[in-house]
Parts: C-alpha cells; structure tokens; sequence
C-alpha cells in the first residue's frame, strides 16, 4: 500500500519561497529576508530555514553573494523546461524511448493526483511508470496516471513498452480530445522506491513536474509526475553562462 507523507518542513518552507519568486513577491536580483526574518516570519527554527535555503541554493533557485546576502537567480533552466518536459509525458512513444517500463498497473490514487483527476481518495487509478534512461543513467522517472475507466479499449494497461503515446491512444480509442495542460513544479524527497529507481543518495531531492491534461471542459485526462534528480540537474545549471 502506498501511504502520502507530508514533505519535512525545510521542503515546504522551499517551496513557499519558490511560489513567492514565481510570482514577483521576489523578483530575480533581489535580496530574500534574511534567516531571521523568515524565521520570524513563517514560525521554523533556524536551522530549518538554513536547509531550506540550502536547498534552493542547490536547485538554483538563489545564490550567496559575498557582504550582499542571498540574492535570487530566478527561475533555474530545468524549470524553464518544464514545458518541454509536460509535452515529453503525453507525447512520449515509449518503445522508442530509452528506458524501462517499472510498472503497470491498478493502484490506490495518491492524493496529489486524487484532486488533479477529481477522485474520491482509495480510488482506483491505472498507473503507467516509466523509467528514462541515457548512457545508462536515470534522468527521470515519469509515473502516468489514468482514471480506471477510461483505459476500457485501449492499450495502456499492457505490461510492455507502449507503441505511440497514452495521448494518441485516448484520442483515437475513446474519441476524445486533449486541449490544455496545467503544470505544477516543486520540490520534495522523493519515495524510497523512486530513490532507489533514480539511484539518488540518501537525503537528494527530486524536482517534481506535475503534467495535468485536461479536455476543452477541465475535466482532468492523464496526470503524470514527472521526477528529475535536483543534484544532477544542478550540474546543468553550474556551467551554464550568461
């Protein structure tokens, strides 16, 4: 049985910091609060805050800048990507893609996809994991879920890699038609299973891309959670110039 487990609070305190740098509160070039101020702010121990910062140090997110403070960098280029990535979810033809199909199968809905897909909790959702590889190594892990009743007649509850995309395979089988996507990014640990897929340390993080694909009236088709390892991403952005 798979149980959801609040992430620890220097996680979520990042990414109510990433949510304020998204959305102007903190703006690329400026200063955040300080450890005291957010301290006092938000009620957490300092060292709490510190690892928070830490964390979105690592991802990119803000940088330290000698006798000026933490300064914000903006949003990190894997972010900007994320686009890329949601569309990587639906349109992906897994039998040419390289990687492993982990799993397939009828699963208890998580509870960030229960309210994605408007399912009541200990629903029953098909989940389609696919695990993508280059030169051999884990670069994400994508777990594509579908509400029960709309895989009757396709071919996404098959148990090998998927010719063509769970898209084309909705949209010609059950006539119906994707028309937007909302994508939700943020920052947790991930689960032992999906650290152990990854090959992540102990402790690493994972950058989470969550694809929701709905019809032309918001009902909610495909929710994938697209995984990245946060510590081999900031290897992309290390080199990067400006």
């Amino acid at each position: 049985m798979a149980y959801e487990v609040e992430p620890p609070k220097y996680v979520r305190l990042a990414q109510t910091i990433q949510r304020r740098i998204e959305d102007g509160t903190y703006p690329p070039g400026t200063r955040v609060p300080s450890e005291n101020q957010l301290v006092q702010a938000f009620g957490m121990s300092r060292p709490t805050v510190v690892r928070a910062l830490e964390l979105l140090k690592r991802d990119g997110w803000l940088e330290s800048r000698q006798g000026y403070g933490t300064i914000v960098r903006g949003r990190p280029a894997v972010v900007e990507q994320k686009d890329r990535r949601g569309r990587d979810a639906l349109e992906r033809d897994e039998s040419q893609t390289s990687g492993r199909l982990v799993e397939v199968g009828q699963v208890p809905v998580p509870a960030r996809v229960a309210s994605a897909l408007g399912l009541p909790k200990r629903a029953k959702v098909l989940v389609r994991r696919f695990l993508v590889e280059e030169d051999g190594e884990a670069v994400e892990l994508v777990s594509s879920y579908f509400p029960a009743g709309l895989v009757d007649g396709t071919e996404l509850d098959i148990s090998e890699a998927l010719s063509g995309s769970a898209r084309q395979q909705l949209e010609t089988r059950k006539k119906i038609r994707f028309d937007h996507v909302t994508e939700r990014v943020s920052a947790r640990l991930p689960e032992g299973d999906e650290a152990e897929l990854l090959d992540l340390p102990e402790g690493a993080p994972v950058l989470s891309v969550l694809v929701i694909a709905c019809d032309a009236s918001g009902q909610a088709l495909q929710v994938s959670d697209v995984l990245l390892p946060a510590d081999r991403q900031e290897l992309e952005d290390t080199y990067r110039l400006n």
